[in-house]
Parts: structure tokens; C-alpha cells; sequence
């Protein structure tokens, strides 16, 4: 058993330039990005302070002053929307900016996923911490968080999301080769980064979630640049399984991965048919683009 001091702490890192999103990110963080009507990181966020993490590290680089903004105080909009007798936008608006205690770095040079988390380790210190990365949107009501937290709780040890994917696509993921504890509780043997499918040690994929114990920084001060001179963060869990042992949780749904074009107009689609105020109107429109194009002709 390892410590089991409880998860408070949350490490977003954001310093990512966004090129599949080009030129929309050319001069604007694909983080804020709208998902309807609200920013991608913003879901990150909620789903944490929804978990209980409300100390939130977001790890940005150059060019991303719009994210530190859009989580701050806006008097004159505020005032604006007083003035205007706009209540429930008031209010939405003033959430933004008290949802959490929200705490921003800076990581100076593009060293990969490793070199961002480990840029959090004066604000972490000796503490558990999550990992939530921007480009996986989970609407499940941060279920899947929670469990992560509450395996942490049970075992005092790092759990990893993970998700089953076709095998042709696992090469695009990390893989871990899965020993079964209880259902959809796995202990994670190894881990390897973007496997061949030939090769690959199962079809569980590491998804952008992580609950990690401090040690984890250690790891990560060891590893050296792999592909494209980059510190994988992956690298680091495979130090860190020399040492301790690591949880898997495997999820199936409430997934967007939003760092892929399709997806996220996907996600755009599918959250407002789940709106109130939209879903009816957005469904007449994706039935009569459907009749206009004869899309399900043949």
C-alpha cells in the first residue's frame, strides 16, 4: 500500500499549438476552441471541480493568454449583462471565474507531454495528482474520474484510464498489457508507447486521464527524448511500474476526442441534441441536410 492522502489537485497541460486545427489556432488556443457555446477547457475543468479537484494547474505556453481571461473576472461584461437585466448569463459568466482556484505556468519549450507534467511538480510537491488532457472531452458526469480517485483511495497507487480500441488504431495510443483485478479494475504490467498492432500487448488504450502518485516526477526527471526529441510521459509510467504498481481503469462511453476533426464536430452535434434549448432545432437541420443530400440513398 502506498499513501493515500486524498486527491485535491488537478494538472491540465494546454502549451499544445493545436496544428491539426490550423488555421483556427493559428491565433487562438485550440483549448478555447467552442464545443456549442463553451470552450473545450472549460469541460476539462468541470469535470475535475465535479471530482473535487479544485486546486488546477493549467500548463500553457505562448499564445495562450486566452485561457487565463476567459477563467477571470470581466467587470464590463458583467456590468453589461447587469445593466441589461441578463441574469442567467451573469451568472454563467460568474461562475466561470469561481468554479475553481485555478493557477497557470508556463512550460517555456515544447518537450512533450512528460516535460509539461513535470513542469507542475513545485505546485504538486509530495501530493497525489490527476492529469486531465484537453483533447478528451468525457461527458459521464465525471464517473470516470471519480473511480480513478476512489481506486487511489483504495490502493495508495497511480491508476491510468483505459479504453478498448480496434486493434489497427492502437498504434496511435499508448498500450498496457492488463493483468485483471475486478470488473473494469486492471493492474497494469507494462506499457508501451504506440505499438505496432502486430505487436501490441492488448487492445487497452491509454486515454487522457491519470491519477499519479508523486513518484511519478522522479520517473520523469529520468526518461530521455524519445520520438522527435519529445519527453513521453509514457516512458515515465514504465519507470514507475519498476517501483510501484499501477492501476488500470477501463471505461467504454462518454468519450470526444476532440483533437480529431471528426470528432469534435461530433461533439459539437451530439451536445446540442442534448441541449433543451437547441437539441429540437439541430435535429430538423440534420434531417433535412440528410434529405437535401440523399445521404441515406443506397
Amino acid at each position: 500500500m502506498g499513501s493515500t492522502r486524498a486527491v485535491t489537485k488537478a494538472v491540465i497541460p494546454a502549451a499544445g499549438l493545436g496544428t491539426r486545427f490550423l488555421p483556427a489556432t493559428k491565433s487562438q488556443p485550440k483549448e478555447m476552441l467552442p464545443i456549442v457555446d463553451k470552450p473545450a477547457i472549460q469541460y476539462v475543468i468541470e469535470e475535475a471541480v465535479r471530482a473535487g479537484l479544485t486546486d488546477i494547474l493549467v500548463v500553457t505556453g505562448r499564445g495562450k493568454r486566452a485561457i487565463e481571461d476567459h477563467f477571470d473576472r470581466n467587470f464590463e461584461l458583467e456590468y453589461y449583462l447587469e445593466q441589461q437585466a441578463k441574469h442567467d448569463l451573469l451568472k454563467e459568466v460568474q461562475q466561470t471565474s469561481e468554479m475553481a482556484d485555478i493557477h497557470y505556468i508556463r512550460q517555456r519549450d515544447p518537450l512533450g507531454l512528460g516535460h509539461a507534467v513535470s513542469v507542475a511538480r513545485e505546485h504538486v510537491g509530495d501530493e497525489p495528482f490527476a492529469v486531465l488532457l484537453g483533447d478528451d472531452i468525457m461527458v459521464d458526469d465525471s464517473q470516470l474520474l471519480r473511480s480513478m480517485i476512489d481506486t487511489h483511495a483504495r490502493y495508495g497507487r497511480s491508476a491510468l484510464a483505459l479504453k478498448r480500441v480496434p486493434q489497427a488504431e492502437i498504434s496511435a495510443y499508448g498500450c498496457v498489457e492488463p493483468e485483471p483485478v475486478h470488473d473494469g479494475l486492471v493492474q497494469v504490467r507494462s506499457i508501451v508507447e504506440k505499438p505496432a498492432p502486430e505487436v501490441a500487448p492488448s487492445d487497452l488504450a491509454v486515454i487522457g486521464r491519470y491519477v499519479f502518485t508523486p513518484e511519478i516526477f522522479d520517473a520523469l526527471d529520468r526518461i530521455t527524448p524519445g520520438a522527435g526529441g519529445e519527453l513521453q510521459l509514457t516512458d515515465a509510467i514504465g519507470l514507475l511500474l519498476d517501483t510501484q504498481t499501477v492501476y488500470g481503469c477501463v471505461f467504454e462511453d462518454g468519450r470526444y476526442d476532440i483533437g480529431q476533426k471528426v470528432d469534435f464536430l461530433r461533439a459539437n452535434i451530439e451536445l446540442a441534441l442534448d441541449r433543451d434549448d437547441l437539441g429540437g432545432d439541430v435535429a430538423e437541420v440534420l434531417r433535412r441536410i440528410v434529405r437535401e443530400r440523399g445521404l441515406l440513398d443506397g
